[in-house]
């Protein structure tokens, strides 16, 4: 398997404040093969990026032998498909189109998506969604998007988050399943599902349709957001992970998202993840 780091967690990079090109070649400095780049409404990376501006990144992280593993967004936490205005469906939907026509300029074809949520655990004042209304919500969004995934051939991959929504592997695999499509996937979070599960039985049970896969720690006895630790400092098994990856048959990219940046943490991740998982 080859290890990336996520650009949110180089300095600057949950800001959206770093360059693309100069994310890369820190990264690659640091001992990662391969860099997962993030795209928002704003930053340095958006919807409104030009073809030519994703070729150039592209070029670059060639030239220097990167890979671009996949296009990763955390609009759909403040803009969620599952919100109750449906302006701000529709905003989510079209922003997420867009990005997906951005992924396939810079050549990934994975893009981390979050379809709703009940509730969003750092915005304490934001809407709770009735868990029946957010499943539909989520359903109706995944497949306005869908037909532009399988025109630009980039998977929709959903992420496992604390949203207090798909909370069991079996609930996450007939979601996934019930558009019928190879396009819809999972971006499996070994360390988020962690408090309520075991990352080794996810893996078995999601089978073929994990298509990438973030790697970060976490500590049970704290159990808040606070619990996120450096690798092998938590309760994760990865030997465990390792080994349910390599049973499903998966050798493509493991990516760190360590975040927030703090210095020092990527280049001990890169170091660790090549321990782990090389």
């Amino acid at each position: 398997m080859k290890i990336a780091a996520n650009y949110w967690m180089l300095e600057g990079g949950l800001e959206g404040e770093k360059p693309v090109v100069e994310a890369i070649e820190d990264a690659k400095a640091m001992g990662y093969e391969a860099i997962e780049l993030c795209i928002a409404g704003q930053g340095v990376l958006t919807e409104k990026t030009s073809r030519a501006e994703c070729e150039a990144i592209r070029d670059r992280a060639d030239e220097i032998g990167m890979d671009l593993v996949a296009l990763a967004s955390g609009e759909s936490w403040t803009s969620a498909p599952s919100a109750s205005d449906p302006e701000v469906r529709k905003r989510i939907v079209e922003f997420t189109k867009k990005a997906l026509q951005v992924a396939r300029w810079l050549g990934v074809d994975a893009y981390l998506f979050i379809p709703g949520a009940v509730d969003v655990f750092f915005l304490p004042e934001g809407e709770v969604v009735p868990y029946d209304v957010c499943y539909e919500r989520a359903q109706e969004a995944v497949g306005q998007i869908l037909p532009v995934a399988e025109e630009t051939g980039v998977h929709l991959a959903l992420e496992n988050v604390w949203n207090k929504f798909l909370l069991s592997p079996l609930e996450f695999r007939d979601f996934i399943d019930s558009f019928d499509s190879p396009w819809v996937g999972a971006y499996f979070d070994v360390g988020n599902v962690l408090l309520t599960g075991y990352p080794e039985q996810w893996i078995h049970l999601l089978g073929t349709r994990i298509k990438r896969v973030h790697i970060k720690d976490f500590k049970l006895s704290i159990g808040t957001i606070d619990g996120f630790v450096d690798l092998t400092e938590g309760d994760v098994d990865f030997d465990a992970v390792k080994n349910a990856l390599a049973e499903i048959g998966y050798d493509g990219y493991v990516t760190a998202e360590m975040i927030p940046h703090t210095p020092g943490r990527p280049e001990r991740t890169a170091k660790t993840m090549a321990q782990l998982f090389k």
